[in-house]
């Protein structure tokens, strides 16, 4: 298997989709790590794990239509294993094992099996001040995008995933590409006024073109760089409540095929008659409760 990820858009060939089954109890309010699963867990409204099970299997079963070859993590009881994407991710040729939060450690031991299949590539274990979660990580071919918390109150929050350490250590590793941070704001009990990862405030679709949601961006001048690089007709602006249901993260199978959730209606009909993109909906809404959606529950390794 020769690892190849440039960006978010480009035919996918070989993903790892995350599980739902064995998904563990119900966590109690002190034992959630995002602000969606705080909130669900509040509301006594945490997703039935036949229900996440079936929504994982629709969209397999979407990845399959488009002949991607879709590999699994084993199976660890009682853990929740449905956001691959933050467990590890690919640069280009490289696979990068992510430092991720204490209270998911667990999770990485599943893909030792996967990790078989890379003999032959470069696979990184970064040092242990280096903080990363692949949520925060965009490919946009020159470009490498960056979600931080970079403010000193950092460890104080769950929902601080991503160090400027990490932005840092990039920049030497990658010296010609140009390398991006966007500090975030952070919230671990409210879902309204936190963002977890970038990719639940911006993500590129298409060749050109990028969903984004303006108050997700700790600075405006952050935004306003997207802004530029894109260019105002190329994006398409989220509502605070259509970020709340996770609306910039769907998962692109090529330049002209997006899956997203079924609810998402405006911004569906946007990519299918204003952008041309083909769309795919499916029902994810029970994965949007644990605090991630479409693109984090996918971890891409090989796209043309």
């Amino acid at each position: 298997m020769k690892l190849n990820v440039k960006n978010e858009s480009a035919k996918l060939k070989v993903v790892v989709l995350g599980r739902a089954e064995s998904n563990g109890a119900i966590p109690t309010l002190e034992e959630t790590f995002d602000a969606k699963s705080y909130e669900t867990v509040l509301n006594n409204d945490f997703p039935k794990e036949e229900d996440l099970v079936s929504e994982m299997a629709e969209f397999e079963s979407i990845l399959k239509k488009y002949d991607v070859e879709v590999l699994r993590p084993t199976l660890i009881e009682n853990v929740n294993q449905v956001f691959s994407r933050d467990v590890g991710f690919v640069i280009d040729d490289e696979f990068f094992v992510s430092n991720i939060i204490p209270d998911r450690a667990e999770e990485v031991q599943a893909y030792n099996q996967i990790k078989e299949k890379f003999k032959g590539n470069k696979i990184t274990y970064l040092d242990e001040n280096i903080y990363v979660e692949g949520g925060d990580v965009i490919l946009y071919n020159d470009y490498i995008f960056v979600g931080t918390y970079d403010q000193p109150d950092f460890k104080n929050f769950k929902t601080g995933r991503t160090n400027i350490e990490f932005v840092n250590y990039i920049k030497e590793k990658f010296p010609n590409k140009k390398v991006l941070n966007f500090d975030l704001k952070k919230h671990d009990t409210n879902p309204y006024e936190g963002i977890l990862h970038l990719d639940c405030t911006f993500q590129p679709v298409g060749k050109d073109k990028a969903i984004i949601y303006k108050d997700g961006f700790l600075f405006e001048k952050d935004f306003q760089i997207l802004v530029d690089i894109f260019g105002q007709e190329n994006l398409f602006e989220v509502t605070k409540e259509e970020m709340y249901w996770m609306s910039p993260n769907v998962f692109s199978i090529s330049e002209n095929v997006v899956v997203s959730e079924k609810n998402f209606t405006r911004l569906n009909d946007h990519l299918q008659n204003i952008w041309n993109i083909s769309v795919e909906p499916i029902n994810y809404r029970n994965v949007s409760k644990m605090g991630g959606l479409l693109r984090c529950s996918t971890m891409p390794l090989i796209r043309e």
